[in-house]
């Protein structure tokens, strides 16, 4: 049996280039997890539905599971264990505890990392299906952050206190 032709890539990882060897039909989030070790970014539907894989990309948030390794070569890629200031937690990671954002914490990484990506896009000025007029800037409203946070699911229902720590960090 003929081995898989192999793809080495150069991944930008949380501020560290590390270089992995992959089949080139390999997923980012597989090639995070199974081949980096980290484990922050979870395998949910591994279809994009659930978000649970959901990690940055030059900033902006992509699932994971959809995403080919060799395609984000040179990228920067951020996972959840990455968006901490060294020993401080992002903002975000202590409203979620304080606002009891969590409880298996299955969805957390990608919630978290989804939420960052979210505020970056509302303070661009980027509309969401809830947005009135597509030219303003839309208040981050509890209902303007469900909709931007739809792409992601929590099983544990936990989606109040994901909405009070968001509104929190956004300064609502």
């Amino acid at each position: 049996m003929e081995r898989p032709a192999m793809a080495e890539v150069r991944l930008h990882v949380n501020g560290t280039v590390r270089t992995v060897e992959v089949p080139p039909q390999v997923s980012l989030l597989d090639a995070l997890r199974e081949r980096l070790g980290l484990t922050g970014p979870k395998k949910g539907c591994d279809q994009g539905a659930c978000g649970a894989c959901t990690v940055l990309v030059d900033g902006e948030r992509i699932c994971a599971c959809l995403a080919l390794a060799v395609q984000y070569e040179g990228r920067a890629i951020t996972t959840i264990e990455g968006v901490a200031d060294g020993d401080r937690p992002h903002p975000l990671q202590t409203a979620f505890v304080r606002h009891d954002g969590l409880q298996c914490g299955y969805c957390t990484p990608g919630q978290i990392c989804s939420a960052i990506g979210m505020l970056a896009e509302h303070a661009a000025g980027e509309p969401s299906a809830v947005t009135g007029h597509p030219a303003e800037v839309p208040e981050l409203t509890a209902e303007e952050i469900r909709e931007r946070m739809s792409g992601n699911l929590c099983r544990c229902g936990s989606y109040n206190g994901i909405v009070d720590a968001i509104a929190e960090v956004a300064g609502r």
